[in-house]
C-alpha cells in the first residue's frame, strides 16, 4: 500500500503539472515567488530535485548507495543551461519518473528500504523520504502557483504532514538573532488545529504552549508553514492572521527571512 505522504506527492506534483503545461512562454519567465528565480529556474530546481532523488531511490535498491557530489553538480549545471522551455517539460518527466518508481514499490521494499541521502543524515525509510521530498516541492511549488494568484495557499494534505516535520527545519530556516532578544510565542493554527510554543532564543524551537508567552499568534496552519520558510509577505498574508503582544509580525518576518 502507497502511504499518504507518496499519494499527497502525487496529488500536489498533478496539480502543478496541469498548471505547467498551460504555462504560456512568457508565464515561464515571470518572476517567482522565490526572489530570486523566474517561474522556470523554480521547475529547474524541482527537476534537477527529483532527479537527484531518484538516484538516492536508484542507490537504495541497487546497493550503490547515494549520488556523489560530482554527479549532483552535472545534473544542476544541465538544468541551468536549459531554456525555460526545456526546463518546464523536463521538470514534468523528472518529477513523474521519480514519483511512478516510488508509487511502484512492492509493500516489502516499501518496508524494508533504506535510502542514505548526499548529506550527513541517517539512512531515510520509504515514507519519510517521501516526506522529505514534499517539503521541497509543496513549498516551491506555491512559488510557481502565487505568481498567477496572489492569494495562493499551500495544499490541505502536504499542510497535514508538514506541520509536524516543520519542528526540524526550524534550525535552518530561523534566523532567532534578528529579534534582538529572547522572546516565547503562543501559536493556535487551524486547518489543521494545532496548539504550541515558539522559543525565540539561542535558537528557534517548537515547544509546549508556555503558560505566560510574549505574544500569540493565531493563523492558519499553511500560512504557518510559509512563515517559518519565508513565504511571508504582507501581500500574501490572510486577513484572518492574527498576532498579539510584543512582537509584529514584521519582526517575526525577519527571523524567519527564507531560503
Amino acid at each position: 500500500m502507497t502511504d499518504q505522504a507518496t499519494k499527497t506527492l502525487r496529488s500536489t506534483f498533478d496539480e502543478l503539472a496541469a498548471q505547467v503545461r498551460a504555462f504560456a512562454p512568457e508565464d515561464l519567465v515571470r518572476q517567482s515567488g522565490a526572489s530570486d528565480w523566474d517561474v522556470s529556474q523554480v521547475l529547474s530546481h524541482l527537476g534537477s530535485g527529483a532527479e537527484i532523488n531518484l538516484a538516492a531511490l536508484e542507490g537504495a535498491l541497487d546497493g550503490t548507495g547515494a549520488p556523489e557530489n560530482d554527479t549532483i553538480r552535472a545534473i544542476w549545471a544541465r538544468w541551468d543551461a536549459m531554456s525555460p522551455a526545456e526546463r518546464a517539460n523536463a521538470f514534468l518527466d523528472a518529477n513523474e519518473n521519480h514519483i511512478a518508481r516510488l508509487e511502484g514499490l512492492d509493500p516489502a521494499t516499501r518496508e524494508s528500504l533504506r535510502i542514505a541521502l548526499w548529506f550527513p543524515i541517517d539512512p531515510l525509510d520509504v515514507e519519510t523520504f517521501a516526506k522529505f521530498r514534499l517539503s521541497e516541492l509543496a513549498l516551491h511549488a506555491w512559488d510557481v502557483q502565487v505568481t498567477f494568484d496572489q492569494a495562493a495557499g499551500l495544499r490541505p494534505d502536504a499542510t497535514d504532514i508538514l506541520l509536524d516535520r516543520i519542528g526540524g527545519m526550524l534550525g535552518w530556516t530561523a534566523k532567532p538573532d534578528r529579534l534582538g532578544r529572547a522572546a516565547t510565542l503562543a501559536v493556535h493554527v487551524t486547518a489543521p488545529e494545532r496548539s504550541f510554543g515558539l522559543v525565540i532564543g539561542e535558537q528557534a524551537e517548537i515547544v509546549d504552549v508556555p503558560a505566560e508567552p510574549d505574544a500569540v499568534l493565531t493563523a492558519p496552519a499553511e500560512w504557518w508553514l510559509r512563515l517559518v520558510t519565508g513565504r511571508h509577505a504582507p501581500e500574501h498574508t490572510p486577513p484572518v492572521v492574527e498576532l498579539t503582544g510584543s512582537i509584529t509580525l514584521a519582526e517575526l518576518r525577519q527571523v524567519f527571512p527564507g531560503f
